[in-house]
């Protein structure tokens, strides 16, 4: 017999037992629908947790510290014992987070920039105006790899020396020290910043007394004032992490730095540069695991936002698990609807089977053409049950997610509750079909092991 003749046949017995076949097939699709609107909830809590974490900033970005506290300029190594912390480094002198550090981690398989850091507090002046700051050097070609996003203006180029790149809350910090009316911790109160910073003329200064109307003694010689030009604004949204920063080419501030330290008597030989910190941006997200790794076997901290992700997806693996169980109960309630389905129809249908086999029919179509059955109705109800969860999901994510909507432990921001990839889809369909063709299976062999003549006398 042909398989499309089975499957016609199949068919036609569904059809003629309608009620029982879309009663079985309504099992079928509860079951489905259950598990796939469980595991969509599992989806949209970490779906949800991703997007949390991606707000704090890239998961692809690694940062590395050093295991002791260092400082801009050092004259030798420091000897300590890796231990605690971020793991690794067996090694019992620790490497400096130096320039060539730099440049073998920039050379692990997976990296794609390395971002160096180098801070100093400075002050700023306009005119009647000051402002504190923190002068963050850094190597500009690395900028468009670390979420660096100007509002107005540009970012640095490796050929700038004063140029300066602002963050969106350093205007707000100038006042003006003879006005009472400033506040003094350093914000104006007016609405518009008092500086334009791209626009103005600006001093930068070691002296933080500059500008005040009292000034403190200072040692040694007063700290230079250095012309600087502000070439771009960072985008808040964009660039949060670097508000509060004045963003300037690292080679500038190491000079600047060496020359603040002489003109205060400062002369050491053979300064290096440690960085108390970099950062590291992966190419792949999957890589993040293994960079992060090769760097703490060389005996540095480090820390990334996939560290809290694995965390989290421990968390909802365990939530998708709950889930999907109970919706796998419903779908073993449906089997065994259609195992009952397929075993009445055996009975209803034991003369049929008899006709059949005294007319030549070959066993193993028999056992096939009810074995058709039940996947058909595990097929249906598996497409009909996908149907229905994804109109069931977007219901939930336009009248739950809304009252869902905040902070739900871990800082989860929930934009969509339920989550349905495409993928899972048909893997609902595929299951559904599979669960079917197990369940009529054991009543396929029963019509088969049937033999003719007591098949025939059955009334």
């Amino acid at each position: 017999m042909k398989k499309f003749d089975l499957i016609r046949m199949a068919l036609g017995n569904l059809w003629r037992r309608k009620v029982r076949t879309v009663l079985t097939i309504l099992g079928v699709l509860i079951g489905t629908a259950s598990i796939t609107l469980m595991l969509s909830l599992g989806f949209g809590i970490d779906q949800s947790y991703r997007g949390s974490l991606e707000r704090m900033g890239s998961l692809n970005v690694i940062q590395v510290y050093n295991y002791y506290g260092g400082g801009y300029y050092m004259e030798k190594s420091v000897s300590v014992r890796g231990s605690g912390g971020g793991g690794g480094g067996g090694d019992s002198e620790t490497k400096k987070l130096n320039d060539a550090t730099c440049e073998e981690i920039e050379a692990i398989p997976g990296v794609q920039a390395v971002l160096r850091m180098l801070d100093t507090s400075v002050k700023f002046g306009s005119g009647r105006y000051v402002a504190w700051g923190q002068l963050l050097g850094i190597n500009p070609e690395a900028m468009e790899y670390f979420d660096f996003v100007v509002d107005k203006g540009r970012l640095l180029t490796e050929n700038d020396t004063t140029a300066i790149v602002f963050g969106s809350d350093v205007p707000r910090n100038f006042y003006n020290p003879k006005d009472r009316r400033s506040n003094w911790w350093g914000y104006s109160q007016d609405t518009e910043p008092s500086v334009n910073v791209l626009k103005d003329r600006l001093i930068m200064t070691f002296d933080m007394s500059y500008g005040e109307p009292q000034h403190s003694p200072t040692e040694g010689k007063r700290p230079k004032r250095y012309h600087v030009e502000g070439v771009g604004l960072l985008s808040w949204e964009g660039s949060m992490n670097y508000s509060w920063y004045a963003i300037a080419n690292i080679d500038y501030v190491k000079k600047i730095i060496k020359e603040n330290e002489r003109m205060q008597g400062n002369r050491r030989r053979n300064q290096e540069t440690i960085y108390n910190q970099i950062k590291v941006r992966v190419e792949d997200l999957d890589e993040v695991v293994n960079v992060q790794n090769a760097i703490k076997d060389m005996g540095f901290q480090t820390y990334s936002l996939n560290d809290q992700m694995v965390e989290m997806q421990k968390t909802s693996r365990v939530i998708q698990a709950v889930l999907g169980g109970i919706g796998a109960i419903s779908l073993l309630v449906a089997a065994l609807g259609i195992t009952n389905t397929m075993v009445m129809s055996i009975y209803e249908r034991t003369k049929e089977i008899g006709i059949m086999k005294v007319l030549g029919c070959l066993l193993k179509d028999i056992k096939n053409m009810f074995l058709i059955e039940s996947g058909l109705i595990g097929f249906i109800g598996g497409i009909v049950g996908g149907v229905f969860s994804i109109g069931a999901s977007v219901l939930l994510n336009k009248f739950l997610a809304p009252a869902l909507m905040g902070r739900m432990g871990y800082g989860v921001q929930v934009d969509k509750i339920s989550i349905i990839p495409s993928w899972l889809l048909l893997a609902v369909v595929v299951f559904s079909t599979f669960v079917g063709l197990i369940s009529g299976y054991s009543p396929a062999r029963r019509a088969m092991k049937l033999t003719a003549l007591t098949a025939i006398r059955t009334e």
